[in-house]
């Protein structure tokens, strides 16, 4: 191969690659086909899995699931007598207050685009476009969940359009977390008066209705002040690069 005829080759694989990654349209039918196969393979994959381990270790499996199917049953019941209590209470009082909270494990399918880990495709059944959700990974907040073409779309905190409501310390300062595109998070809009430092814990308020009230979400590492009101960096707890499921609130009450 002559040296044109290679210069050629390799100046039309850069304008490829760089077309490919920087253009949705592109983008969007090689991601749509990857979510089909990979969600297929999951199915595939997860049916093979619960077949071996039914056929090998059931004997063990059985016994565990026994002790653990104790423990749920029981706390279980604790549960729905005290939601009876709580209903019955707010029935006594004329209270309009419903308690129903609704949690749903979600896949992560793919990332909505190459190079960019703060997005990611959700399987989510019955999905609701017309709402958000918040996201969790192991009972800390990872994210929120939008709408973006009919689907649901994953935005991890470190995303700069990831955004909910919080309290900072002991005195539950208000304020609006989101991301910003870096390792840490920012809290905006946090009262003057409120003194906050470093070390306080930061948690969702469920003052915006998509978390439930006191998830953790990191630990405040700076604060500053601007235009009446005070700003804190935040070193969020949820870190997790390749993540397979999450929780996703559907409603809080």
């Amino acid at each position: 191969m002559n040296k044109g005829l290679f210069g050629f080759f390799l100046l039309f694989t850069a304008l490829f690659a760089g077309a490919f990654y920087y253009t949705n349209i592109i983008q969007a039918p090689f991601i749509s086909a990857l979510n089909n196969i990979k969600s297929n393979y999951h199915a595939s994959t997860e049916f093979i899995q619960n077949q071996i381990e039914q056929h090998f270790f059931q004997a063990t499996n059985i016994a565990e699931l026994k002790d653990k199917l104790k423990k749920y049953e029981n706390n279980e019941l604790v549960m729905q007598q005290l939601s009876s209590e709580i209903d019955d209470f707010f029935k006594e009082n004329n209270s309009s207050l419903e308690i129903d909270p609704r949690v749903e494990l979600v896949r992560t399918l793919s990332y909505q685009k190459f190079g960019d880990l703060n997005r990611v495709w959700l399987e989510v059944k019955d999905y609701d476009a017309s709402k958000i959700y918040g996201l969790v990974y192991k009972n800390i907040v990872a994210g929120i969940v939008i709408p973006q073409e009919g689907r649901a779309l994953g935005l991890l905190n470190r995303d700069i359009k990831s955004s909910y409501a919080v309290h900072i310390g002991e005195e539950k300062a208000p304020g609006i977390a989101h991301g910003n595109s870096s390792e840490y998070l920012v809290v905006k809009f946090i009262p003057a008066w409120h003194h906050i430092k470093k070390g306080d814990e930061v948690v969702t308020s469920s003052l915006d209705e998509i978390f439930f009230k006191g998830l953790k979400v990191g630990k405040v590492i700076s604060v500053t002040s601007s235009q009446g009101y005070q700003n804190a960096v935040i070193e969020p707890y949820y870190k997790t690069n390749n993540p397979n499921y999450f929780h996703m609130i559907k409603k809080i009450k």
